[in-house]
């Protein structure tokens, strides 16, 4: 065992743990089991690795210029620098994830996360140098591993460099899905069916129109998330505290963000206004809209689909993907579990969405001190949605069945294909061949036999899907003799 200071006094250690004493007090303040997230954590590390590659480079571009540099910040050697550099690297990686201890959800802005990888990095770096963990008179956790850092600028750095991959991420994922509701839909575009208002019979339709508008929806969906890494392309490194840049060098203010961004290939960018990025987090808060918003459409989609396959109607004319045993109890039975999964993610993701407008907006003065939980719910949001897009396209669209021939006999027995004559008859005698249907359940063309308001063969021409699934009608549609 080792131990450790700080101002508050000592704590011990495991001899062989790379998280310090900053860490162990975090641990044990906030004492629940929520994992922090690991994009977040190799973020960090990224971020960590930026901060590390600019202060050797000004270190260097000083000494040339200088000799010896003035001022009494730390200057930290060649072979350390070099050796936390490669640190860094690693922990973008996810290496030394399991000495990260401190929870999701937590006080203090950040500072115990930060501090979490800050003594990781020196740890592990000490170890390269031959050392033990915890010889923080060789390598400092802030001296050293935090040099012209803050909590408040890495953090919200970091965040953005995580969401920023995730929604890459995302945006292929919905791409995805899109094709393969694409799919189902050219497969059954001008296949008839009954169109539902309020749950209630209404209009003749068709597969592919109801799957066109999913699709339609996911195509806005894509839209609108491919363009969400503008809003949060911003950040405030180099910022410091306050985004005053104070203790920074402004060398590394101007240098650090643009070593980011070769890193990382993200198109990050300084912020111009480095106070507002740091107290201000608004565009997390647009960016969750955007998801919120796909959560909306997958909930309605998969809603519909649950809806049409269930039982409740007798025979089904949609027939999901029969994916794992349904009940401990009832032998048989196969729950339509995709479409839950993606209710239940899609209903997180708006408890999220109150989450993150509510504590942004708590925000106070220079800094928002509830940015790892707004983060937490950032992340989990879109790996959420990602999640249930890919489900759907593998666990769902790749096996659905429609049976159209029961759809289509559903609709031409059904009183809601007589308002497509109502052009053609007008609305009283169609709602005669309506109520006929509805009382001696029988379809359109044995009412219209006993009935005889419109000729038969001109009946079975309106009826006809090309017809019948025409954007509105034309005056020339209402010539008497048959098309």
């Amino acid at each position: 065992m080792r131990t450790e200071k700080d101002f508050l006094g000592e704590q011990v250690l495991p001899d062989n743990a790379l998280y310090g004493i900053h860490s162990l007090r975090a641990a044990g303040n906030f004492p629940i089991k929520m994992e922090f997230q690991k994009d977040w954590y190799r973020a960090l590390g990224q971020t960590k690795l930026a901060c590390y590659l600019t202060c050797q480079a000004f270190i260097k571009t000083a000494r040339s210029k200088y000799g010896k540099i003035p001022g009494a910040f730390t200057v930290i050697s060649d072979d350390i620098i070099g050796k936390m550099i490669i640190t860094a690297g690693e922990v973008a990686e996810g290496n030394y994830f399991d000495h990260f201890i401190v929870p999701a959800v937590q006080g203090g802005a950040g500072t115990s996360m930060n501090m979490n990888i800050n003594e990781i990095i020196a740890n592990a770096t000490l170890l390269k140098l031959g050392s033990v963990p915890g010889n923080y008179t060789l390598i400092d956790p802030i001296e050293h591993a935090n040099i012209f850092q803050s909590t408040n600028d890495v953090v919200p750095t970091s965040l953005r460099l995580a969401a920023m991959k995730l929604l890459l991420q995302l945006e292929e994922d919905i791409n995805n899905l899109r094709f393969s509701v694409e799919k189902v839909e050219s497969r059954y575009r001008n296949n008839l069916r009954t169109a539902y208002t309020q749950m209630q019979e209404a209009i003749p339709s068709s597969w592919g129109m109801l799957l066109g508008a999913y699709n339609e929806a996911l195509s806005r969906d894509w839209w609108r998330v491919s363009k969400s890494l503008e809003r949060i392309k911003t950040v405030n490194l180099g910022g410091s505290a306050a985004g005053t840049g104070i203790t920074v060098p402004r060398w590394f203010i101007m240098e650090v963000v643009p070593e980011l961004q070769r890193l990382t290939g993200l198109p990050v960018s300084r912020s111009e206004n480095l106070s507002d990025a740091t107290s201000n987090h608004d565009s997390l808060v647009e960016v969750h809209a955007i998801l919120k918003a796909f959560a909306v459409n997958l909930e309605k989609m998969v809603s519909d689909l649950r809806l049409l396959a269930s039982d409740i109607s007798g025979s089904k004319e949609v027939f999901l993907p029969q994916l794992q045993v349904g009940s401990s109890v009832m032998p048989g039975k196969v729950n339509p579990v995709i479409p839950e999964f993606v209710i239940s993610s899609a209903h997180k993701v708006y408890a999220n969405d109150q989450l993150i407008t509510s504590l942004t907006a708590q925000g106070c003065l220079d800094l928002n001190a509830y940015l790892p939980v707004i983060g937490h719910a950032l992340l989990e949001s879109i790996r959420l949605l990602s999640a249930s897009a890919q489900s759907l396209t593998k666990g769902l669209f790749s096996g659905i069945e429609i049976n159209s021939d029961l759809s289509r006999s559903r609709l031409f027995g059904s009183p809601a294909v007589t308002t497509a004559l109502v052009p053609y008859i007008g609305y009283n005698k169609s709602a005669h061949l309506a109520r006929l249907m509805k009382e001696n359940g029988i379809d359109i063309f044995s009412a219209n036999k006993e009935l005889k308001l419109i000729d038969e063969s001109r009946l079975k021409s309106i009826l006809k899907p090309g017809n019948l699934l025409k954007t509105g009608f034309s005056l020339g549609d209402l010539d008497t003799k048959e098309k």
